[in-house]
C-alpha cells in the first residue's frame, strides 16, 4: 500500500474542518471532526493496533521493542505501549510510530506512576493518612511533570478501590475504607495528574482503576472472588469512580476480580450499562494486565477468542498485553460475532486521547532531554517529599511526651529498616531510585544529632530467625537515653500479588521489642513503623512508649520522619484505615452497620449480644485516629436549625482550641448518621473535613454545611432521599458518642 506522510494527513484533516471558521472554533468539536477525518483513512488492522498495547523491553542503553512486537508497530498496528520511558528512548519509538508508518499515527506511552516517578512519595495509604486534598494534587502535579519529562504521557493512576481487608496487599496503593475520604482524594489526582490542559507538555492522562469491587477480594486475597449486593457496589465501591468523572478523568481499568459471577474484564453491566449509559463517560477503558486472556481461567470464556468476544462486547476499548485483540477481533468480525463499529468506537476514544495530548501537532513533545534534565529531582520536589512525609506519619502512641526527642539525646537507633534505602520508597515505586537517591531515617536522624549521639545496632532482620544481633541491640540501649526501633515489613511484602494471612510484624521483630523492654523496663521506647499495611500491633501497643505509623514515607522519607522525631513538624496525620487488634476481626470499618443485638458501650461482654468471647469489638486504632504533640478541645457542636428542609443547607459547627504547648495542624471531622432508611444504613459516615492549623492557645470556630445531597443513598438502582431523624458530630476521629440530632424534611 502506499505510504502516505504525516504532513499530508494533518492537511487532509485541518482542510475538512476549516469549513468551522475562526469564530466557531471550538477545541474539543475540532478534536472529533479531526479524529472522523483520520479514521476514514484507516484500514480495519490500523483501527485495531490502535486498540493494542504492548510492553516495552529494556536493555543497556533505555527501551526497545521486541522483534515480534517491531513488526507491528512499523506497520502501523500497534497504538501504546506502557512501561517505556526516557525523553531519548521514547522518541526512538515514536520516530518509528510517526516516520516509518502509512499513516504516523503517534504512540501513547504507559507507565505506573503511582506515588510519583522519580522523586517518590510516601505510598497512597500514607498520602491519605495527610487528610490534604492541595497536597495529594501537588504530589500528582509533580509526578505528571517528572514522568511527562521523561516521555511518559498515561498513569495507570489512581486506584480508588475501597479496601477493608489489611490482608490485601494493595491497601498500601488506594485511600483507605472510607467512601467520602477516598471520592474526595479521586478527584485530586485527577486534578493534579491531568491539570487545567492536556495540550501542557507537564501533563498526563489519569486512569481510575480499578472498575470495580477489587478490594473486596474474598479473605483479602489479591484477584479473588468478590460477590455482593447492587446497594452495597454503588453506595461503597462505586462513588469514588463517578467523582472521578466529574473530574475529567480520561480512562478506566477494569479489574482482575469477577463481580457476582462475572468476570469484570466482560462485564456489561459496569462497563456499558452504569459507566456508559448511566455515567455519560466518554474516555477509554483498558484492561489490566493479561486482563482478557484470564476470562477463560475464570471459567467465563471458553478460549481467548471467545474471551475477546466477551470483552469487546462489554465496552472494553484497549486490550493491555493479552494480544487477544491482534489476535482475533477481525477473525470475530468477519464472523458476525462483533460489530464493527465497536472497533471503530474504541479507536476513535483512543485516536481522541493523543489528539487531547497534543501529541498530533507535536508528537515529540514529551521527549525533550534538556526539560527531562532539569525536571528530574527537582531541590524543591525533594524538599516537598520530604514535607508530605512529615505530613504522612501517623502519631498512635505517645505517653508521658516521649516524643518529641531533644537533640541533647544520646540515641540507640536499632532495626532492620533504622539504614534501610530499599524499602523505603515502598512497592510501586516507578523509577525511583532504591540506593543512591533515597534517604534512610538513619541519615534523617544525622541532621538532628552528632555522631557520637547515635548508636547503631540492626537487631535482626525483618524476616529471620537470626537472634545474634539482639546483644548488642541491648547494649546500645542501655547507654542511651532513648530508644528508637525502626520495624516493618519489606516492601514486597505489600503491593500488587503480597497478601498475607498473618499482618503482625514479620520475622523476630516482636521478640527484639520485648527482649529489649525486659531488659530495661524504664527505658524509653519509640516504635517507627515502615509498613504498606495496617498491622496487629497489640503486643508492640503494650511494649512502647511511642508509635509512629510512617509507612513507606519515599525518596525524602527518612528527613521527613526525622522533622516529627525531633519536633521541627507537629504530627497531623489520621488514619485513612483501621488497625485491627488481632486478625480475627477482619474485615473491621468504622461505618460498619448495626446488628439486631448490637453491643452496648457500657456493658460490651453481654451475653447473646454481637460480640467477641475473647477480644472487644473496637479496633486498636480507629479510623480517623492520629495524636500531636499538641492537645484540641472540642467545643459543643451548634446547628443552625434543627431541620433542615431539602432545598436548604444546614450549618453545623464547633470551636476548635490548642489547649497545648505546641503550634499544631488538627484534622477536624464532621459524621452524620441516618437513624432509619429503607434499608439499613451505617452507624457512622463521614461527610466532611477540614484540616486548620492552631497556635497555642487559639482558637478557631469550624462551620460544615450539609445538603440533602449530602444524605442521599442508593436503593433498588436508585439514588434516593428520605426524609428522617439524623445524627450529627464534628469529632477528631471516628471514636466518638453522637449527641445531636436533625430531621430532615423533603419538599
Amino acid at each position: 500500500m502506499k505510504k502516505i506522510s504525516i504532513a499530508t494527513i494533518v492537511l487532509s484533516i485541518f482542510s475538512h474542518c476549516l469549513y468551522l471558521g475562526a469564530n466557531n472554533y471550538n477545541p474539543e468539536t475540532d478534536i472529533y471532526r479531526k479524529v472522523d477525518s483520520l479514521m476514514s483513512l484507516m484500514t480495519l488492522d490500523e483501527k485495531i493496533g490502535q486498540t493494542i498495547m504492548y510492553s516495552g523491553d529494556w536493555n543497556n542503553t533505555g527501551p526497545y521493542v521486541n522483534s515480534d512486537n517491531m513488526r507491528f508497530l512499523k506497520e502501523g498496528n500497534l497504538g501504546s505501549m506502557l512501561n517505556v520511558y526516557t525523553s531519548k528512548g521514547t522518541r526512538e519509538l515514536q520516530k518509528i510510530a510517526v516516520e516509518e508508518t502509512r499513516l504516523g499515527i503517534p504512540l501513547l506511552f504507559g507507565y505506573d506512576v503511582i506515588h510519583g516517578f522519580k522523586t517518590i512519595f510516601p505510598i497512597n495509604l500514607g498520602i491519605a493518612s495527610g487528610w490534604d486534598l492541595e497536597d495529594v494534587e501537588e504530589v500528582a502535579r509533580i509526578s505528571a511533570d517528572e514522568a511527562s519529562a521523561a516521555g511518559v504521557h498515561w498513569t495507570f493512576a489512581p486506584m480508588i478501590d475501597i479496601a477493608r481487608d489489611p490482608r490485601w496487599g494493595r491497601v498500601s496503593e488506594g485511600s483507605g475504607e472510607d467512601v467520602y475520604l477516598t471520592s474526595e482524594i479521586a478527584k485530586a489526582y485527577v486534578k493534579g495528574f491531568q491539570g487545567n490542559s492536556l495540550t501542557n507538555e507537564n501533563t498526563i492522562l489519569a486512569c481510575a482503576k480499578h472498575f470495580v469491587g477489587y478490594g473486596a477480594a474474598q479473605a483479602g486475597r489479591d484477584y479473588h472472588t468478590v460477590s455482593m449486593g447492587d446497594n452495597e457496589l454503588r453506595n461503597v465501591y462505586m462513588p469514588p469512580f463517578k467523582a472521578a468523572i466529574d473530574s475529567g478523568v480520561e480512562t478506566f481499568m477494569t479489574a482482575f476480580n469477577e463481580l457476582n459471577g462475572v468476570p469484570a474484564t466482560a462485564n456489561k453491566y459496569i462497563f456499558k450499562d452504569i459507566l456508559r449509559d448511566e455515567w455519560g463517560f466518554n474516555g477509554f477503558v483498558v484492561t489490566d494486565y493479561t486482563a482478557i486472556n484470564e476470562l477463560v481461567n475464570h471459567g467465563y470464556a471458553e478460549n481467548e477468542k471467545h474471551a475477546t468476544e466477551l470483552a469487546i462486547n462489554s465496552g472494553i476499548d484497549m486490550d493491555m498485553m493479552s494480544g487477544a485483540y491482534r489476535r482475533f477481533l477481525k477473525e470475530l468480525i468477519i464472523e458476525g460475532k462483533v460489530e464493527e463499529t465497536l472497533i471503530n468506537e474504541a479507536c476513535r476514544k483512543i485516536l481522541i486521547a493523543k489528539f487531547k495530548l497534543g501529541l498530533f501537532d507535536d508528537p515529540y513533545k514529551y521527549c525533550n532531554e534538556q526539560r527531562e534534565e532539569e525536571t528530574i529531582y527537582r531541590p524543591k520536589f525533594l524538599e516537598f517529599a520530604r514535607k508530605i512525609a512529615s505530613k504522612s506519619s501517623v502519631l498512635l502512641k505517645n505517653i508521658d511526651k516521649t516524643l518529641p526527642i531533644n537533640n541533647k539525646l544520646t540515641v540507640a537507633l536499632i532495626g532492620p529498616l533504622a539504614k534501610d534505602k530499599k524499602n523505603i520508597i515502598g512497592s510501586w515505586a516507578a523509577a525511583g531510585d532504591r540506593n543512591g537517591k533515597a534517604i534512610s531515617i538513619y541519615q534523617g536522624i544525622k541532621e538532628y544529632l552528632d555522631d557520637s549521639n547515635i548508636m547503631f545496632a540492626r537487631g535482626c532482620d525483618i524476616e529471620s530467625n537470626d537472634y545474634s544481633g539482639f546483644d548488642k541491640a541491648i547494649n546500645i540501649a542501655k547507654k542511651a537515653d532513648k530508644i528508637i526501633m525502626v520495624l516493618g515489613e519489606d516492601y514486597n511484602m505489600s503491593g500488587e500479588a503480597a497478601s498475607r494471612t498473618n499482618i503482625k510484624l514479620p520475622g523476630i521483630q516482636t521478640q527484639l521489642i520485648k527482649t529489649i523492654r525486659d531488659e530495661l523496663p524504664n527505658k524509653q521506647i519509640i516504635l517507627v513503623l515502615m509498613n504498606g499495611r495496617p498491622l496487629d500491633l497489640t503486643i508492640e501497643d503494650s511494649l512502647a512508649d511511642a508509635i509512629l505509623e510512617v509507612w513507606y514515607p519515599g525518596t525524602s522519607g527518612g528527613l521527613g520522619v526525622a522533622d516529627i522525631l525531633f519536633g521541627k513538624y507537629n504530627p497531623s496525620a489520621k488514619l485513612p484505615i483501621t488497625f485491627p487488634r488481632n486478625l480475627g476481626q477482619v474485615p473491621i470499618y468504622y461505618n460498619q452497620k448495626n446488628t439486631g443485638r448490637p453491643i452496648s458501650k457500657e456493658n460490651p461482654t453481654e451475653d447473646y449480644k454481637s460480640n467477641y468471647i475473647d477480644s472487644p469489638n473496637t479496633p486498636l486504632y480507629p479510623f480517623g485516629h492520629g495524636l500531636s504533640y499538641t492537645t484540641f478541645k472540642y467545643s459543643e457542636i451548634k446547628l443552625s436549625n434543627d431541620k433542615l428542609k431539602e432545598s436548604e443547607i444546614l450549618k453545623a459547627s464547633s470551636t476548635i482550641t490548642n489547649t497545648g504547648d505546641y503550634d499544631g495542624h488538627e484534622v477536624v471531622q464532621l459524621y452524620i448518621r441516618d437513624k432509619v432508611g429503607s434499608i439499613t444504613r451505617p452507624i457512622k459516615e463521614l461527610k466532611g473535613f477540614k484540616k486548620i492549623f492552631l497556635k497555642k492557645g487559639e482558637s478557631k470556630t469550624v462551620v460544615f454545611e450539609i445538603s440533602s445531597e449530602d444524605l442521599k443513598f442508593y436503593n433498588n438502582k436508585k439514588l434516593i432521599l428520605e426524609s428522617g431523624e439524623f445524627e450529627i458530630a464534628i469529632s477528631p476521629s471516628s471514636d466518638f458518642e453522637f449527641n445531636k440530632l436533625f430531621n430532615l424534611i423533603l419538599n
